[in-house]
């Protein structure tokens, strides 16, 4: 826990940090702690000089958090993974980019930058867009900075252009067959006839078996549903980026071709009825894109689910400010109600959500009373209840009755927002195993062109002659011609492989994997992170705030010379403006009591450490044991030290609060006079925290618990949670557990570090994976330097995100497995491999059904990923 004020050894001088986060860093004069003359007010003076090692890991956590962000491009045109490495090619091409990653589901391209031109990222935005159209892939720069609704209408568009496109395709898919239909119909009258039924003979049976019928049908499958896939092939190559569609249109305008002069030159005995292949082809390949088109929107749907969460309208409330609500009046009679785009809306704007709507913003309840589906956020079932002073978040919805609430953050800060946000930024990183599928994509096309000329040749002028009895096969003709045998196995060549499959691999997988992730309550940051999840072995834990629940409470407090009261006035006015629970829980338990707290000046917070504060003339400060104590000249014996946590324990063994408790005792101290005090702090364990650790050790992943809190309560924690003793770490600094975290990889491990606090982000950016646990919806430094974001704030999630991964992963191996070993099986069958000795050829309707299925697999198989269960439903 950032701010887990614990025990620990801090060599001076110490480093002390404003509590805003800035990190400025401090060093104290020695005559700042004077043993006398205490009227003298002490003076801060701020110095670059700090704690090396503890510099570099704050540096190294907001190096992450502060990396350039890439240009994003909107990409269309890509088609298959040849696209997609062509894309990336033009890109990379480009001296001014570092690095670029290219999806080819959502259509975008993200850029990074070099250093030295990122000043320029405007003008180069521009040119990438420009040389991307001119290769023959339409691209613009998005807009950065887009409002909500602007985001929703942008998704919105893209779905429904995708979902208008799929109706196109039916329709060409339907057309297409017709065609099928047709051009096979004088097989139908074979194929009964060789029954007993002869019915299909004579008038329209006869024209079917016409060759020059035939030969209108192919020519209307290549100028009617095949058009745009043929001219789309066509145009690439004249860009010389070829892709699926120029090998599809290559083959089957080579069918036809073949057909046409079988038809023209009747002295070369070539079977005309070859005619069929261009018509079941192009039939196959339309009908497997517009499944493979479904399947990939069907991809989309929990985007989808997430963006139905957001509302782009809000109903904002003006009342005049002379007015007088009544109190629980949502609405006085002279407010007036403006339906407003939310993007509109401010911080303290006051906005009416209806029974049935969605709240538009995060916001606090000023009026009114109802329950709310938090669902989405929390993924209970259970409605909750809301009145005046509680909090609701954008994307929840009010199921009960009118609340008026006031905004508190809006638009794209909004948590439903930011989860789209975020979900989007992950779907463009492409998992490393994904350079695979592009180095063999990229070359993919030429390569199968070249393969195809080699076959052509190969059985032309070698293989017919070698095996003779090929030329019997129909493939060859009534008459077994060489040339009619060569071509047709050429073109199976070009019809059967399929980039598509290698293309849509990865980017399906981790498509859906992103998207039920977040759907579940943890965001994955890309595809790079799912792979690096995946084969985590050893996991570090925090303890306040992860494996307890992060919601302290006061247990007791203790004093050598004053009133308990007075020590705990004292504590509170110092923590006043930190954020972290322990102090809250001091500053909560004052406020019960109703004590006033004296004013301060200059605080300034050590994450890990302590808090410090001018009060009346003299520094207070409260925190760890040394850490206090080193603050002041004055040293306690250390019988006062036991006397006080003697006496704290025996408070805390005669109250209600059990083993499942962990106690942090943090101390008080003032100048001129030491420690004078110790405040004891106890946190429940999580109820989900024993069942997570022994479910991750079942997986076999080691567990370690890496704490700045006391021995004592650090190994109550383990024991209870089932961690082994030498698995256990106390007393660690925020570099400690950064150093810990680099032996751990060091010495061969893939670690996850689970955290929630600023002191865990340099652990969290420095682990191969960082795991942040959102607290109450807020973000802080460790959300930022995390990778995978736990939003609803459970444990569990971690094994539901690790399983997840795993299994992510694996879609995206068999993926690429069933996509190589199609196309390495499937490209030499077509080339006649099995030919000489099985006679068996493939035709070019059956190949285009047989690459059409292919990509069909892929898709379908990631598909796969939406059943999968999580593991953790019982118990979180």
């Amino acid at each position: 826990m950032a701010t887990n004020l614990l025990r620990l050894t801090l060599p001076p001088p110490p480093s002390l940090h404003l509590p805003s986060g800035n990190f400025l860093h401090a060093k104290f004069p020695k005559r700042i702690f004077p043993r006398h003359r205490r009227s003298r007010k002490p003076s801060f003076l701020v110095s670059n000089i700090t704690t090396q090692s503890l510099e570099s890991t704050i540096e190294s956590a907001k190096s992450v958090a502060s990396d350039n962000k890439p240009i994003l491009l909107d990409v269309s045109g890509m088609m298959c993974g040849g696209c997609v490495a062509r894309v990336k090619s033009v890109l990379m091409s480009d001296d001014r980019v570092a690095s670029a990653v290219v999806n080819m589901l959502t259509e975008t391209a993200a850029v990074r930058l070099k250093p030295e031109v990122e000043a320029m990222a405007d003008d180069a935005a521009d040119s990438l867009a420009q040389r991307l159209t001119e290769s023959g892939f339409e691209a613009k720069r998005r807009v950065s900075g887009m409002g909500v609704a602007e985001n929703v209408k942008k998704w919105k568009a893209m779905v429904s252009k995708k979902e208008e496109l799929l109706v196109e395709s039916r329709n060409r898919v339907a057309f297409a067959w017709t065609l099928v239909a047709l051009c096979c119909g004088s097989h139908t009258s074979h194929i009964l006839h060789s029954v007993g039924i002869h019915i299909a003979h004579g008038g329209f049976w006869d024209l079917l078996h016409n060759s020059y019928v035939k030969g209108g049908l192919a020519v209307g499958a290549l100028l009617g549903p095949g058009r745009e896939l043929l001219f789309d092939g066509i145009k690439a190559f004249g860009k010389r980026s070829p892709n699926m569609n120029s090998l599809v249109g290559l083959g089957s305008m080579a069918a036809f071709a073949i057909s046409l002069v079988s038809l023209v030159n009747p002295e070369l005995e070539w079977d005309a009825s070859f005619f069929e292949e261009p018509v079941m082809l192009l039939g196959f390949v339309l009908l497997g894109r517009s499944l493979e088109e479904r399947a990939k929107l069907r991809a989309s749907s929990d985007m989808n689910e997430l963006l139905s969460l957001i509302s782009t309208q809000s109903r904002l409330v003006i009342t005049s400010s002379d007015n007088n609500t009544a109190a629980g009046s949502v609405l006085s009679s002279d407010s007036i109600c403006i339906n407003v785009p939310v993007d509109e809306i401010r911080v303290g704007d006051s906005l009416l959500v209806l029974p049935g709507e969605t709240f538009p913003v995060d916001g606090n309840v000023l009026a009114g009373r109802s329950v709310v589906d938090e669902s989405m956020l929390t993924g209970e079932s259970l409605p909750v209840y809301k009145e005046e002073g509680c909090s609701v978040s954008a994307g929840t919805i009010n199921w009960d009755g009118p609340l008026r609430i006031e905004a508190s953050s809006t638009g794209s800060n909004s948590t439903i927002s930011k989860i789209v946000k975020m979900v989007e930024d992950a779907q463009g990183n492409a998992a490393p195993v994904q350079r695979l599928a592009d180095a063999i994509a990229g070359p993919f096309v030429y390569t199968i062109m070249s393969l195809s000329a080699v076959t052509f040749a190969f059985w032309y002028y070698v293989g017919s002659h070698i095996f003779p009895d090929v030329l019997l096969n129909d493939i060859a003709g009534p008459d077994g011609d060489p040339l009619a045998l060569s071509l047709k196995l050429a073109v199976d060549v070009l019809v059967v492989s399929c980039p598509c499959a290698l293309g849509l691999a990865t980017p399906t997988a981790i498509l859906i994997g992103t998207s039920l992730g977040a759907k579940r309550g943890y965001l994955i940051r890309g595809g790079d992170v799912l792979e690096r999840l995946a084969s985590i072995d050893c996991i570090a834990l925090d303890k306040t705030g992860t494996l307890t629940e992060g919601r302290p409470v006061v247990s007791g407090v203790g004093s050598l010379i004053y009133e308990e009261q007075e020590v705990l006035k004292l504590a509170a006015a110092v923590e006043k403006t930190a954020t972290h629970p322990i102090a809250k829980a001091i500053v909560n338990e004052a406020e019960a009591l109703n004590l006033e707290t004296p004013e301060t000046r200059g605080q300034l917070t050590e994450p890990g450490f302590g808090t410090l504060a001018e009060i009346d003339g003299r520094l207070v400060a409260v925190g760890a044991l040394e850490w206090v104590a080193n603050r002041f000249h004055k040293k306690n014996d250390s019988s006062d030290v036991v006397k006080l946590e003697s006496y704290l324990d025996h408070k805390l063994s005669s109250t209600s609060l059990t083993s499942r408790y962990s106690k942090t005792v943090v101390y008080v101290g003032r100048e001129g006079e030491g420690i004078i005090g110790a405040i004891a702090i106890s946190d429940c364990l999580r109820k989900d925290a024993e069942f997570t650790v022994a479910r991750l050790q079942e997986k076999g992943i080691k567990t370690v618990l890496l704490s700045g809190d006391r021995e004592g309560a650090v190994a109550t924690v383990a024991k209870n949670v089932g961690i082994e003793s030498e698995s256990t770490n106390y007393s660690l600094s925020p570099d400690k557990k950064f150093e810990f975290i680099s032996n751990l990889q060091s010495s061969g491990h893939r670690v996850a570090m689970v955290g929630d606090g600023i002191n865990d982000a340099p652990s969290l950016a420095q682990a191969d994976v960082g795991i942040a646990l959102k607290i109450e919806a807020q973000e802080n430094a460790a959300s930022n330097a995390a990778s995978v974001i736990l939003v609803r704030n459970k444990l569990s999630h971690v094994v539901d995100a690790l399983s997840l991964a795993q299994a992510t992963m694996s879609k995206v191996y068999q993926n690429l497995a069933w996509a190589i070993a199609y196309n390495v099986i499937s490209i030499p069958i077509a080339a006649g491999v099995l030919l000489p000795q099985y006679d068996f050829a493939m035709t070019p309707s059956l190949s285009g059904g047989l690459m059409a299925l292919s990509s069909i697999f892929v898709v379908s198989n990631s598909l796969l990923l939406q059943l999968h269960k999580s593991e953790t439903s019982g118990n979180s």
